[in-house]
């Protein structure tokens, strides 16, 4: 939750829609900022990157410590200027880290990517600016390549990590798209393929060649070009390409791949396609939802499942027998009610960085060893959040009425049986390819921990669920989508437990935006309305 929103939760709780129920948990709880976050073990299992929120003057700035394992001594430490943070970063040796930078717009607000790159060893040392705007003064190879006037964001790396990683830049200005292999330690880059269309992502083979760049046509279709060893150039696929068409990662051998596909526009699929023949064949396919976070084992770049994007996001394995779908299901079966990520494993194998959370959960971080088959605990998120006290998150179906099927999540607070609630509808930003989740969610939490109902409606428009469900919100801002959430609210006060005379509706940006149009446009539902951007 944002410092703002506990403001404007301050005056919806002194509105006449007012819950009665007493607070169990402190505001302080649902606002701490996490100390500790985005955790990577190194590939020899020997050190774990972290970021930590360390105290300076009357902040706190976000720095990556380095610590080894399984003492957890703090070895070495990467400080940014100020305002500016680490937000991704990527082992590329066992002593050496590529981070992608961000900057700080506000101490509560969302950081935003900068599209710079720079590594660092663990322990501080060597550390090299890569890639951005300000290579000319910040970078050794500065007036070699001068000021990159493009974005930049880490591709992948090679299998055999060798302190190389590969780089995809997206220029400013024009259409386009390039592709580099850039040596971490020395700062030298080799450019791979520049492309004369925007945003295109790239995928390599296992062996280091770089086959495919995808993205999306101006006429909204699928756009793929192909590397063709015989010509040496690049040739732009148009057929069988559907309306998306999205190659992921080679499987042992380069003779075929996985891609997120969808030849109409329904929700993506997920398949597995033959480089010779073009044969392929179906590995998650599901008439509401589209392909959610793939699942990942110990040979790195290899899938074991996937989770949807509707409802409780539950693995899928693509072969039960799967040693990593067995351990995959073996700690879920251990964190009941709760979805396991893994995170990554060292190469050998032997170690496993795995997250764990839900509902009710902000989540907890552990790591597995083998040999022992013992999950020792690293961190927790939001560690003043007591999980028993939350309140589950359902998700709901319903019709529109139009005969659309929508899905959401209802969040409702603990409350005597019988008694009917207030509820507060909280309509999510974008409104284009942002959907809402089943996962722990603070405003939902917070608001339920004050006898509030929470409705969340991933109306047309809303990401998850396809192209096609994406763009039938286009243009209906005011209109499909206002019924969307509207129709959501009818359906909650059918169930049963929600106070039809007590409803309000809350967002921010695109959310606020419909918070205030559903109350001019309709008064006897929506009494309060609290809207920003």
């Amino acid at each position: 939750m944002r410092l703002r929103h506990a403001l404007l939760f301050a005056s919806l709780l002194a509105s006449p829609l007012a819950a009665l129920a007493a607070p169990a948990v402190p505001l302080s709880a649902f606002v701490q900022e996490d100390q500790f976050s985005h955790p990577r073990l190194a590939p020899d299992g020997k050190h774990v990157a972290i970021t930590v929120r360390v105290p300076s003057g009357d902040r706190f700035v976000p720095v990556v410590m380095f610590y080894s394992l399984p003492e957890l001594k703090q070895v070495g430490a990467v400080r940014m200027p100020v305002f500016e943070l680490p937000l991704d970063y990527h082992w590329v040796s066992n002593k050496r880290l590529v981070i992608t930078k961000g900057k700080e717009l506000g101490s509560r607000e969302q950081p935003v990517a900068t599209g710079e790159v720079l590594a660092t060893n663990l322990d501080g040392s060597r550390q090299e600016y890569l890639f951005g705007y300000d290579m000319f003064k910040a970078s050794r190879r500065g007036d070699r390549y001068g000021d990159d006037h493009a974005w930049g964001e880490i591709e992948g790396l090679p299998r055999v990590l060798n302190d190389h990683f590969y780089l995809a830049a997206h220029s400013w200005e024009g259409s386009h798209s390039m592709l580099y292999d850039i040596d971490s330690l020395g700062a030298i880059r080799k450019l791979l393929a520049d492309l004369p269309s925007k945003r295109l992502d790239f995928v390599m083979q296992n062996d280091g060649t770089p086959r495919f760049a995808y993205g999306v046509g101006e006429d909204s279709y699928a756009l793929l070009y192909r590397y063709n060893n015989v010509s040496t150039s690049w040739e732009k696929l148009s057929q069988n390409m559907g309306r998306r068409y999205a190659p992921q990662l080679f499987l042992p051998g380069d003779t075929s791949f996985i891609a997120k596909y969808s030849a109409e526009g329904g929700p993506d699929q997920l398949i597995e396609e033959d480089m010779a023949s073009g044969k392929r064949k179906v590995l998650f396919a599901d008439p509401q939802s589209s392909v959610g976070t793939l699942e990942f084992g110990a040979k790195r770049g290899m899938p074991f499942g996937v989770a949807t994007t509707v409802g409780i996001p539950r693995a899928r394995y693509f072969d039960a027998n799967n040693d990593d779908a067995k351990l995959h299901k073996t700690l879920s079966d251990a964190f009941p009610d709760s979805i396991v990520h893994f995170i990554n494993f060292t190469e050998d194998g032997s170690m496993l960085l795995f997250s764990v959370r839900s509902d009710r959960d902000p989540g907890s971080y552990y790591l597995y060893h083998r040999a022992t088959a013992k999950a020792d605990l690293l961190f927790s998120s939001m560690s003043a959040i007591e999980p028993d006290d939350m309140q589950a998150r359902t998700p709901i179906t319903f019709k529109s009425r139009d005969g659309v099927t929508l899905h959401g999540i209802l969040t409702m607070p603990a409350h005597a049986p019988g008694v009917k609630v207030p509820m507060v509808l909280m309509a999510h930003g974008g409104p284009h390819g942002i959907y809402d989740t089943w996962y722990f969610d603070t405003d939902s939490q917070f608001l339920a921990s004050r006898g509030y109902a929470v409705l969340q409606v991933n109306f047309r428009g809303s990401g998850g669920r396809g192209v096609n469900f994406e763009q039938s919100g286009y243009r209906q801002w005011g209109a499909a989508i206002q019924n969307d959430l509207v129709d959501g609210i009818k359906w909650a006060i059918g169930q049963g437990a929600i106070d039809g005379k007590r409803i309000c509706s809350y967002g921010a940006s695109f959310g606020g935006y419909s918070a205030l149009m559903l109350a001019a446009r309709e008064p006897e539902l929506i009494k309060c309305a609290i809207g920003y951007a």
